[in-house]
């Protein structure tokens, strides 16, 4: 899109308003845990209907993780950026829909292993 009154739009970088709406213009969710890439997230209840503060996309994750899915995967499978998935996981967790849970680090006497090296690949390529 170019063009005089188009300056602000940019046919690379995507639909970056959408995110903006869809998160209410946050970019934290209020609480205070910064959901790690890979830990677990699994719904523990669904809304009954109409529920305020949460939309469609809220809606998807929930559908997306009645078995539990690493945060990297939820945003890869919905094409949605990180920031904004973390700020709709924090929605969850007020509401009670989803419980995130942090990974275990595989670590012998503080030495990284290889399996934790491959989860964080794997998390990655997510992205």
């Amino acid at each position: 899109m170019t063009g005089p009154g188009n300056e602000w739009f940019d046919d690379d970088a995507g639909p970056l308003v959408r995110a903006y709406a869809m998160t209410g213009g946050r970019a934290r969710h209020s609480g205070r845990e910064d959901f790690a890439m890979m830990a677990n997230v699994a719904t523990v209840a669904r809304p009954a209907g109409a529920h305020p503060g949460i939309g469609p996309e809220h809606i998807s994750i929930i559908e997306l993780c009645l078995e539990p899915l690493s945060v990297a995967e939820v945003s890869a499978r919905l094409r949605l950026p990180l920031v904004v998935v973390r700020v709709l996981l924090g929605d969850l967790v007020d509401h009670g829909f989803v419980t995130i849970r942090r990974p275990r680090l595989h670590a012998k006497d503080g030495v990284v292993t290889e399996d934790l090296l491959r989860e964080v690949l794997h998390g990655l390529e997510a992205l």
